[in-house]
């Protein structure tokens, strides 16, 4: 539902419901009104289920649950008090919390609740079950005007739309093949480099067309499948023409070209800044492709960028992939790495900040809030197609634009300036693939459009995307040799995360080897080490002196077997200190040549805080996420001897 209109919605259902609130008579008419009128469900009756039959020792009913979101409601009556504790049939003392969590221990498991929901109809308690045991989002009714969004979750848990953008990409990364080949067809030499680096640049540069004119960036509709489709004939020359008006600012266009280019507007950002790439000649196939298929046919604005620049990638021979060492990154388990790393830490502070009462204090702690959020800045040293980088700039932009809806506190802006603080400029990468670092840029500037989008709902108010006024810090070049100092100076960074290259140390080739050699010169024994291995130890040795937190996604077998002594006693030496891991799990990725890794995270600083004194005990290892037996090898070299017990 649009915006403005959810928003009016809301507004009308609490006045609606005001001083209502009988349990017994009302709550069904209740999460009606909410799913039809404020957030669009047409048959909400369809949608919801009330009274869902669970059986205890004896038969107890769930007073609402939404099976497509997998929400769980537990409503109670408007005079209920929600903290305190009631009593029940078997005499225990329950909150309405403690009763739903019960009804859905009893559930089956394909009906978990994702959340949980407690409301009175003065205000809704809202429970996010991966974290069941933290305080509740509250949200009261007579709010629900200006922060409608926050039930969003109803509808939507954010796993079906990640789904969606899902199939959307992989429908996009097949589109991009499809094209690709079609292309690689027309050079009179197809193995040339030069002319693989051309079709890598032309395939990224109309990918940025298909989406900039479905997400309204271009200003008009179908402005790119128009103005090709008037050009079929010479499309060839078409593409070359427009590719350099892109590239020239309005004052610096002859005022004499065509009307239908001079329409587009100046891109900036370097995507089209090199002419002399080698654009093929465009037989009646590909004009076809790209107007049918890929224009007519397909949306490109709901891809996600961060699934999509891995599939783009796909694009690429697969043998050249693996031997790269390249595996491809789900949401997920992005997620796995950057929640413990940051995330979980800011949406805590977030949470806090809301929780001031006298609004002058919350304005000044959100204000400096959103300055943290643009004062911070990231390196991924192996980025790939810009998975990390990507998904942690919609991260910290959603965080912003919650921070914005607080401050604006949902009214319409007028002439403020550009309320986004928060650039892709505080994202750095180093990727030795050069389409890789072309296709890790255009994922940041799709990001930046996206959120740029949603920034609108908040606002009320359009914003101008282009000329795109951030840039992707994305350099060429191997991480293991390149001066990372050089990339982003160490004073000014504060997190380096991503996935490094997964190769065993059998399967290295001359090069890498001798990449790992250079960088490790200082490990003993280190031509055992997995490639991935460099990784920590640069890491550790540009973090010295600093308060840099960092996480690798790694294969588990610098956890396991002769490589946790040849690697982390050094590291230890050198004050690296492990903050947080993950256990086992198997890698997954949206690419279609998915790679069958098992894979852990280690997080780490190199010091600052002191060393770590952990017990070694079932709880120990719990915490981080690792096995016994993992922990057992770690922690001869976590502990002196007189600390190990």
């Amino acid at each position: 539902m649009d915006g403005i209109i959810a928003r009016a919605a809301a507004a009308h259902f609490v006045a609606d419901w005001q001083g209502r609130g009988d349990e017994k008579q009302e709550t069904q008419l209740f999460w009606i009104s909410l799913l039809q009128d404020v957030f669009g469900v047409e048959e909400p009756t369809k949608y919801i289920q009330f009274e869902l039959p669970v059986k205890l020792d004896h038969t107890s009913f769930i007073d609402g649950y939404i099976s497509a979101t997998r929400v769980l409601i537990e409503q109670k009556g408007r005079d209920i008090d929600l903290h305190k504790g009631y009593k029940q049939s078997d005499g225990s003392m329950l909150t309405p919390y403690q009763q739903a969590r019960r009804y859905a221990g009893y559930l089956p498991h394909d009906q978990n609740p994702r959340w949980i929901v407690v409301c009175n109809f003065r205000e809704f308690q809202i429970h996010d079950m991966n974290r069941p045991n933290d305080e509740p989002e509250v949200l009261k009714l007579e709010d629900l005007e200006r922060e409608y969004h926050r039930l969003n979750f109803l509808v939507d848990t954010g796993s079906e739309h990640i789904k969606k953008e899902m199939e959307i990409s992989l429908q996009a990364g097949e589109l991009v093949g499809i094209l690709y080949d079609a292309l690689l067809k027309q050079y009179k030499d197809p193995s040339d480099p030069e002319a693989l680096k051309s079709l890598n640049k032309l395939c990224v540069r109309l990918v940025f067309c298909l989406y900039a004119e479905d997400a309204g960036i271009f200003g008009g509709r179908n402005m790119f499948h128009d103005y090709l489709q008037s050009h079929e004939r010479e499309a060839r020359q078409a593409l070359i023409n427009l590719f350099k008006i892109l590239d020239t600012k309005s004052e610096d266009r002859d005022p004499y070209l065509d009307d239908d280019l001079l329409a587009f507007p100046y891109v900036n950002g370097g995507l089209f800044a090199d002419e002399n790439i080698i654009i093929p000649r465009l037989d009646e196939t590909i004009v076809d492709l790209i107007l049918r298929r890929a224009s007519e046919d397909f949306d490109w604005s709901e891809i996600s960028p961060t699934i999509f620049g891995a599939v783009f990638e796909s694009t690429l021979n697969p043998e050249t992939r693996r031997s790269g060492g390249m595996h491809y990154t789900s949401i997920e388990n992005i997620h796995k790495l950057i929640d413990p790393l940051f995330l979980e830490g800011l949406k805590a502070e977030f949470a806090e900040i809301k929780e001031i009462s006298v609004d002058r204090t919350r304005k000044a702690k959100l204000e400096a809030f959103q300055r943290k959020l643009a004062g911070l800045k990231f390196l991924d040293p192996a980025c790939g197609s810009g998975n990390f980088l990507t998904e942690t700039y919609i991260s910290l932009r959603r965080l912003e634009n919650e921070t914005i809806s607080l401050l604006n506190k949902g009214q319409i802006m007028f002439d403020l300036g550009n309320p986004i603080q928060v650039s892709i400029g505080q994202f750095y990468g180093i990727e030795i693939n050069d389409f890789a670092v072309t296709v890790a840029k255009t994922a940041l500037w799709i990001a930046e459009s996206q959120m740029m989008k949603e920034t609108e709902d908040v606002v009320h108010m359009s914003l101008d995307f282009l000329p795109l006024k951030s840039y992707a810090n994305i350099t060429e070049g191997n991480a293991l040799r390149v001066d990372w100092e050089s990339v982003v100076p160490k004073r000014e960074l504060n997190y380096i995360m991503g996935n490094p290259p997964f190769v065993g140390h059998q399967w290295r080739t001359k090069e890498q080897a001798e990449d790992l050699e250079k960088v490790c010169h200082d490990i003993p024994k280190c031509g055992k080490l997995d490639y991935v291995c460099g990784w920590y130890n640069k890491a550790a040795n540009y973090m010295q002196g600093t308060n840099i937190y960092a996480a690798f996604v790694s294969t588990n077998s610098i956890c396991q077997g002769e490589s946790v002594g040849i690697l982390w006693k050094p590291l230890f030496a050198k004050n690296v200190q492990i903050e947080f891991a993950h256990r086992t799990f198997v890698w997954t990725s949206e690419a279609k040549d998915r790679a069958a890794v098992h894979c852990v995270i280690v997080g780490f600083t190199c010091g600052t805080a002191g060393r770590a004194k952990l017990l070694l005990n079932l709880t120990a290892a719990k915490r981080f996420h690792i096995s016994t037996a993992t922990f057992l090898k770690l922690r001869t070299f976590l502990f002196s001897p007189e600390e190990r017990y």
